[in-house]
């Protein structure tokens, strides 16, 4: 069997020469790579650090100041006292956990006026990144090793997955000894052709500090969002505490503000059209390497989650506009399904109109002639779009039908708690615990994830039965998830479910439990209607393994037949939730005859969408009367407005939300928040000429924490640069 191992050395080998260029404006760069492959081309276009001073491994750097938050997004640092910035829509989940009829936040916004008043957010956690390194040999000798020992053994792919797990957990645990109050992974770039040890430092304690109202941090909501012209003001704040030793600790009021090794200045200059800029973050998920297979399947798939989640939200919304309690309970449930929703609805324009499936056919018809031109090239990577496209072929119906069920029965809170409690009971039950230790543990369980708080049993009824008949009606009766009932009878069945579950309410859930024990959770109709449904999802897991393999080894062999290929040419791993930098210009773009987008918007255009019978549009009384009297103070442009949003040709996708975007001298100059409508294909291919990240000027976020917030104390305690 070939072997395709890339490390460092031999990406770098692979990608220099005389032919190497790059594209200013693609790529999610490793900045262990950026001395090596970005320095002579960021410097060109006018960077005014060095590589070493945006990623130093032995001393502080700008990615210091970096942090993922919340295992989802970005933030960054922006004072020596643990003040922390993201996107408001990063930070929302912890607002609407945090808020309620009486103290809503997300409708009036928050700002914490001393340390006191700063609220703890359960489970908010903030990593920064400790050490990077190469370990991709070492895997792939404890492969080869478990390959040529288990090669007459039947199950010999299972062996040989065991031998690598262990393998990477051995590396984990020296790796975090090493590095205490660390955490370590192992993380797959190139479709498995590196493999990265990256060690991040965890704090637990992270506090709540200030947001302005959703009417300016969500401005636009739903019809705005992947869109430009932009005015949403998409911020929170954010503190993280540490223990007395600037040590990551569990909350408690004893806890100090971290005082990080770095932080970022922020700038006031503002930026122009073609000024240099550089994101720094976590993105989340691309292919680019992606098959026109593969591509296919993923649009079959974005298909049915737009069916499904369009029923589901419009349910959602019923009820969130009818009831202000629903309507926080629901925010965020709400806001985390629509934006996959629309941008699946945009990817699926994007890719009509820019051809892109046909243009990966393409490219792989010249890789496939630049393969067969060389027998070792033949031998080595002939077959790797035939076993993806096999393998996609042969998961086809699992994978419908599998997302049918994801999308919507499993969105049955009511089952979901079933499952829940059942999970807890069961773990209670493994530890030998007595059957009154086995009760209080199991309620416990529940109490500790506090699902209540945020549903509204009525709402779930609606839901749990659109989406039950949903799925019946888009699935063969052999994948039902409750087969006994045909679609007319789904009423009864929910009904029924609803009538005799416990896990209606908290009160109830409890009572049953402690007068029957956790006999009460596995009988309820809730637990088995979630063991149905994972039962389900789960036997595909068998026919589908088998593909598994075939497709991992397609991509694996794809994509280091695509680095050969391309020798010379600008290629980076696809995104996975590691740190990137990404750098370019700020610019706008046409993307249609007769149309021009500026590369900026204002104030201005706010009040011009002010409309007070719309949630997404209804401008504060407040921000108004800042706008009419002018009252901009140190955050006006020089052509006396208030720049509100800002386009650069920064190359980021989701997880990127709440990065910091950077003048030449990496001071803070905004937050990259969202991409543009017209390249919602940028997860597969870039298209330079459409693709455009959309920021919030820092400015207009100084002027709402100032002006509109009043929270002026937090202003001092930044870096500002002027």
């Amino acid at each position: 069997m070939k072997k395709f191992l890339l490390s460092l050395s031999l990406v770098t080998a692979l990608l220099a020469g005389s032919a190497f260029s790059l594209k200013a404006d693609e790529g999610m760069w490793l900045l262990q790579w950026l001395e090596k492959m970005n320095a002579k081309e960021m410097k060109k276009m006018g960077c005014k650090l060095s590589p070493k001073q945006i990623y130093n491994a032995d001393g502080i750097s700008l990615k210091d100041a970096i942090v993922q938050f919340g295992g989802g997004c970005t933030g960054e640092m922006i004072s020596d006292e643990g003040l922390l910035i993201t996107n408001h829509h990063c930070g929302y989940s912890f607002i609407q956990a945090l808020s309620s009829i009486e103290h809503n936040y997300l409708q009036d916004g928050f700002w914490a006026m001393q340390r006191s008043e700063e609220l703890p957010c359960e489970g908010l956690t903030v990593k920064f990144l400790e050490s990077i390194s190469d370990v991709t040999e070492e895997i792939a000798a404890a492969e080869a090793l478990a390959r040529e020992s288990y090669r007459d053994s039947a199950d010999v792919y299972v062996r040989v997955q065991d031998a690598v797990k262990a393998k990477k957990d051995e590396l984990v645990s020296a790796s975090e000894e090493k590095y205490p109050n660390c955490e370590a992974e192992v993380f797959s770039f190139y479709n498995d052709n590196m493999q990265l040890l990256i060690v991040y430092k965890v704090y637990r304690d992270v506090r709540f500090v200030g947001a302005p109202p959703s009417t300016i941090g969500k401005f636009g909501a739903d019809t705005d969002n992947w869109m430009w012209p932009r005015h949403t003001c998409d911020f929170s704040m954010f503190r993280v505490y540490a223990g007395a030793d600037n040590e990551p600790a569990d909350y408690s009021p004893e806890n100090k503000p971290l005082q990080p090794k770095n932080h970022l200045k922020i700038s006031l200059k503002g930026v122009r059209s073609g000024d240099y800029t550089m994101i720094m973050g976590y993105p989340g998920r691309t292919n680019r390497f992606g098959t026109s297979a593969e591509l296919r399947q993923m649009l079959a798939q974005n298909d049915i989650r737009i069916e499904a989640r369009t029923l589901r939200q419009n349910l959602m919304m019923e009820d969130m506009q009818a009831d202000p309690k629903v309507k926080i309970q629901y925010a965020s449930k709400y806001s985390g399904s629509s934006n996959g929703w629309k941008k699946w609805k945009g990817m699926k324009i994007a890719f009509r109109k820019l051809g892109v499936i046909e243009r990966a056919e393409e490219e792989e018809a010249a890789f496939m002639e630049w393969a067969a031109a060389d027998p070792e090239r033949t031998e080595k990577y002939a077959n790797a779009l035939s076993d993806i496209r096999t393998a996609v072929e042969g998961t086809q119906k699992l994978s419908e039908i599998s997302t049918w069920i994801i999308e919507t029965v499993y969105m049955s809170e009511l089952a979901r708690m079933g499952g829940m409690a059942s999970s807890g009971a069961r773990k209670a039950v493994k530890q030998g615990l007595d059957s009154a230790a086995v009760v209080k543990a199991t309620i416990d369980f529940i109490r500790e994830r506090d699902p209540y708080k945020d549903y509204s049993l009525s709402t779930d009824r609606k839901i749990t039965e659109a989406m039950l008949r949903l799925y019946h009606e888009k699935t063969d009766s052999a994948y039902w998830i409750i087969p006994d009932y045909s679609k007319d009878s789904i009423s009864a069945y929910v009904d029924r479910l609803f009538a005799e579950s416990i896990f209606t309410s908290a009160e109830k859930a409890y009572e049953a439990i402690e007068n029957q024990g956790v006999s009460a959770v596995y009988s309820d109709p809730a637990t088995k209607l979630y063991s149905s449904i994972l039962s389900k999802y789960l036997s595909f897991g068998a026919a589908a393994a088998e593909y598994g393999q075939q497709l991992a080894k397609g991509r694996k062999a794809w994509t280091a037949g695509n680095l050969e290929w391309k020798k010379g040419q600008p290629s980076y791993p696809d995104a996975n939730f590691t740190m990137r930098l990404t750098y370019g210009k700020v610019m706008g773009y046409s993307p249609a005859d007769a149309v021009e987008y500026d590369w900026f918007t204002t104030l201005d255009g706010v009040m011009e969408k002010d409309d007070q019978t719309s949630w997404e549009f209804a401008v504060p009384e407040k921000l108004k009367q800042i706008h009419a009297a002018k009252d901009f103070g140190q955050y006006a442009d020089k052509d006396g407005k208030v720049h509100t949003c800002f386009l650069s040709n920064n190359d980021i996708t989701g997880g990127n939300s709440g990065s910091p975007i950077m003048n030449a001298k990496g001071e803070l100059i905004g937050l990259a928040f969202d991409g543009n409508w017209e390249s919602m294909s940028s997860d597969i291919m870039f298209e330079p000429n459409l693709q455009r990240c959309i920021n919030v000027d820092i400015r207009y976020v100084l002027l709402i924490i100032d002006k509109f917030g009043g929270a002026s104390h937090l202003i001092e305690e930044m870096d500002i640069v002027r």
